[in-house]
C-alpha cells in the first residue's frame, strides 16, 4: 500500500489543484511513482479517461503532472451542476443519478465504499497518492456523511496538510479559525500547513508562520509565492480564463454560458500570443471586432440557449455573421446553432422541442445514453491530425453535416454552412493540435506563432515543480505522509 497525504484548503480556490499538480511533478522528478486522487469534485469541466469514463479536468492535469494516464479512480465522485440546486452525479466515471443538493446530501455517505475502493486500487499501484480535498473542512455543517474532506481522511487514515490563500487576505484567520472550529479528532488529523499565493518577499511573513504554528501546533511547511505562469496550464474554472493575460490582435469572443462545460478548448487559443480570448459576461454585447465567436459546451443546452437569447446574443451573432465573421459551436454550442433541439425524454427539463439559432441546417435529438470517447480525427483542408474527446448527450443530423470540416475514421464529423463561416462539432480539445490550430488561425487572418502547446504545458509543469521544491519543505511534507 502506498503512502498518502491529503491537501485540504482553508477555503475554496486556495490553489489546492495547482499545489497537488506541482507536488506530483516534483515527486515524479525525484523518481517516485505518484497518483492524484480527489474523492469528490464539482465541475462541468470534465475529461474523458483511458478507461472510458469521466473525471474532473483538474485531476486529468494532475495525472499528466504525475506522468500517468487519467483513470476514473482518480476522481470517483464528480458532481456536474445542471441547475442552481441540482447536479448530475458521476460515480467511477459513469452517470449514477441526477439529484437535488438536499437529496445528494442524504446519499453521499453511501458512496464512501466506492470512494475507498478507487483509492485503494490507486494506492496499490504507486509509491504515493496525493489527495485533494474540496472546499474547506471548516464547513462543519457538512461533516456528517462527508466524503470530500475529513470524512475521507478519517476513513482512509490519511494525514492532512491545510493550505491557506494569503492573496485574498486574512490567511492567519483562515488557518487558525479552521483549527478553532474543527472537532478535536479532525484537528488532530492535520499535521502541517502551508500558505499559497504570496506576492513579494516571503520573509515578511516569517512572524505570521510562527504565529500560526504557535496557535495550532501544526508544522509550517512553507510559503509558496504567486506562480505567474499558472495561466499557461489548462484552467479548471472559466474565471481563470477571464483573468487578464497576454493577448494579441485576433479576438475570439466566448459568451459565458451559465452551465459552461469542457472549455479546455479555449486554453490553446489563449496561449497563442497573437490571440485574445475574451469571455463575454451576461449583460454585455458580443464584441463587434471579434474574428470568431466560439460558443462553448454546456451542461444544459436548452436552458443556456434560452439565456443566450435573453442576453440578446442571438441578435449580436446574426450581426457578426452578416459582417463576415466566423462562428464555431462546440458540443452544446454546436447543438444551439441548428434549427431545433428535441428533448422527447425531458432530460433537461420539460419534454418538448425548442428552436435553435438557425445558423446551421441541422437538428439535434437529445438521447439518454451519453457518448464518452477519446477520438482521433483529421482536418482534410490542412491534412492536420487532431486528437480530442467526445462527451455529450444527443445526435445531430441534417444537410449541413455533408459539409463536415473534420473526418473521424473516414466519416464526416460536425457540420458547416454553405459559405463555411459557421461550423460545429462534437469534438473537444481540437485546438491543442498545433497544425490544426495554425490552419484555423490562418483562415481567420491571424498569424500563428509556431507554439507547441503540449510542450508548453510540460515546461510549465516542470517550472511549477521547481517552484514547489524551492519554496515548500517537500521532505517534511513527504515525511508526514501515512
Amino acid at each position: 500500500m502506498a503512502k498518502a497525504i491529503m491537501i485540504q484548503g482553508a477555503g475554496s480556490n486556495v490553489g489546492k489543484s495547482l499545489i497537488v499538480a506541482g507536488i506530483a511533478r516534483a515527486c515524479l522528478r525525484r523518481g517516485l511513482s505518484v497518483a492524484p486522487f480527489k474523492p469528490q469534485n464539482m465541475s462541468n469541466n470534465a475529461a474523458v479517461t483511458v478507461d472510458g469514463g469521466e473525471i474532473g479536468r483538474a485531476q486529468a492535469l494532475q495525472a499528466r503532472a504525475a506522468g500517468r494516464d487519467p483513470v476514473v479512480d482518480m476522481n470517483p465522485v464528480l458532481l456536474k451542476p445542471e441547475t442552481d440546486t441540482g447536479a448530475q452525479v458521476i460515480v467511477q466515471g459513469k452517470r449514477f443519478a441526477t439529484l437535488k443538493a438536499r437529496d445528494y446530501g442524504l446519499q453521499k455517505a453511501s458512496l464512501m465504499p466506492k470512494v475507498l475502493e478507487s483509492f485503494r486500487r490507486l494506492a496499490a499501484e504507486v509509491d504515493l497518492v496525493i489527495v485533494e480535498g474540496a472546499g474547506s473542512p471548516a464547513e462543519i455543517n457538512l461533516r456528517v456523511g462527508d466524503i470530500a474532506n475529513m470524512g475521507f481522511a478519517e476513513a482512509a487514515g490519511v494525514p492532512v496538510v491545510l493550505a491557506g490563500d494569503i492573496d485574498r487576505g486574512g490567511v492567519i484567520a483562515q488557518l487558525v479559525g479552521t483549527h478553532a472550529v474543527l472537532p478535536e479528532a479532525d484537528r488532530a488529523r492535520i499535521k502541517g500547513f502551508l500558505v499559497n499565493k504570496f506576492r513579494g518577499d516571503v520573509r515578511l511573513f516569517d512572524e505570521g508562520m510562527d504565529e500560526i504554528a504557535r496557535r495550532t501546533g501544526w508544522a509550517g511547511l512553507g510559503v509558496l509565492p504567486w506562480f505567474g505562469d499558472a495561466w499557461r496550464l489548462p484552467a479548471e474554472d472559466v474565471m481563470d480564463l477571464a483573468a487578464p493575460r497576454p493577448g494579441g490582435t485576433l479576438k475570439v469572443a466566448v459568451p459565458r454560458l451559465g452551465r459552461i462545460a469542457n472549455f479546455d478548448d479555449l486554453d490553446p487559443l489563449a496561449a497563442e500570443p497573437g490571440v485574445t480570448v475574451e469571455i463575454v459576461e451576461p449583460g454585455r454585447a458580443l464584441p463587434g471586432d471579434a474574428a470568431l465567436v466560439l460558443i462553448p459546451g454546456t451542461k444544459s443546452t436548452i436552458a443556456d440557449l434560452a439565456a443566450f437569447r435573453a442576453n440578446g446574443w442571438d441578435i449580436d451573432l446574426i450581426a457578426h455573421v452578416r459582417r463576415g465573421g466566423h462562428v464555431l459551436g462546440l458540443c452544446g454550442g454546436y447543438q444551439m446553432l441548428g434549427r431545433e433541439i428535441a428533448d422527447p425524454d425531458g432530460l433537461e427539463g420539460p419534454a418538448g422541442t425548442v428552436p435553435g439559432l438557425g445558423l446551421l441546417d441541422v437538428a439535434t435529438r437529445l438521447l439518454p445514453a451519453k457518448t464518452l470517447a477519446l477520438t482521433d480525427a483529421r482536418h482534410p483542408a490542412s491534412g492536420a491530425p487532431v486528437s480530442g474527446y467526445e462527451i455529450h448527450l444527443g445526435r445531430t443530423e441534417g444537410p449541413d453535416t455533408a459539409r463536415a470540416w473534420l473526418e473521424v475514421e473516414g466519416r464526416p464529423e460536425g457540420a458547416a454552412s454553405a459559405d463555411g463561416r459557421v461550423r460545429g462539432t462534437y469534438l473537444h480539445g481540437l485546438f491543442a493540435a498545433d497544425g490544426f490550430r495554425r490552419a484555423c488561425l490562418a483562415e481567420l487572418g491571424g498569424a500563428a506563432s509556431g507554439l507547441d502547446y503540449h510542450d508548453g504545458v510540460e515546461r510549465t509543469l516542470d517550472a511549477l515543480a521547481a517552484h514547489v521544491e524551492a519554496h515548500l519543505d517537500l521532505d517534511g511534507l513527504l515525511a508526514l505522509a501515512g
